[in-house]
């Protein structure tokens, strides 16, 4: 019977692999990536040679198809996103829900690691014993209304922005005095976090256009 294994990889350093994540990699008959160029850096690194499939948001038919023949096979599968941990705002959950649908028996394992949401977390300095996770915000529809819930939250609220979005992101909570911990590049060699109200935060990064890169996470409380 196979085994598909939803491992967290690093979300910016390498070395965040943890031991575990190293050894079921260098066990499994064939990786699932999100990206081939992303993982394939990865598993040079640590010296893994695995086949490799692609599995992301816009798979196709054709691409769950490779997947279940090689689960016909009984071939042991291992799914890694570019960063972090599987089915945190990422198609890791679509796999699962097929699994569950048309391979039963089959054993679905988590293999944990980093977060770039528990990162941030683990030093923001404020009680998270409660909290409302949104993932990416969308780009359009029903935007308008989770920034309004953002705002009226009781609890903190924890979201990932693009470089993109984030400053109008920040423009359109600046007329909140609500604190913000803004995280930038975490295990990165330029990491920042950045503390301040959404007007402070948009000010800050507008003056440091060049600190305007990578993808951000967003303590909001």
């Amino acid at each position: 019977m196979s085994t598909v294994y939803f491992v967290a990889t690093p979300i910016g350093n390498l070395e965040d692999l943890t031991l575990r994540a190293k050894n079921i990699l260098s066990q499994v008959d064939c990786i699932l990536a999100e990206d081939k160029r992303v993982t394939s850096k990865l598993l040079a690194h640590y010296e893994i040679k695995k086949p490799l499939l692609v599995w992301q948001q816009h798979s196709k038919t054709s691409d769950w198809q490779k997947v279940k023949n090689l689960l016909q096979e009984d071939k042991d599968l291992a799914l890694v996103t570019d960063a972090g941990t599987p089915g945190v705002s990422d198609p890791g959950g679509m796999l699962v829900e097929k699994l569950l649908l048309e391979f039963p028996e089959v054993s679905i394992v988590p293999i944990p690691g980093a977060s770039a949401m528990t990162t941030l977390m683990s030093v923001a300095g404020i009680s998270l014993d409660k909290f409302l996770f949104l993932g990416f915000l969308p780009h359009k529809n029903g935007r308008q209304t989770l920034l309004t819930q953002i705002k009226e939250s009781k609890i903190p609220v924890i979201f990932f922005e693009s470089v993109h979005r984030i400053l109008k992101t920040l423009d359109a909570l600046s007329d909140s005095d609500k604190q913000i911990i803004l995280g930038r590049e975490l295990t990165k060699t330029f990491e920042t976090i950045y503390r301040g109200t959404a007007l402070e935060l948009k000010s800050t990064l507008e003056k440091n256009p060049s600190q305007l890169k990578g993808e951000f996470v967003l303590i909001v409380n």
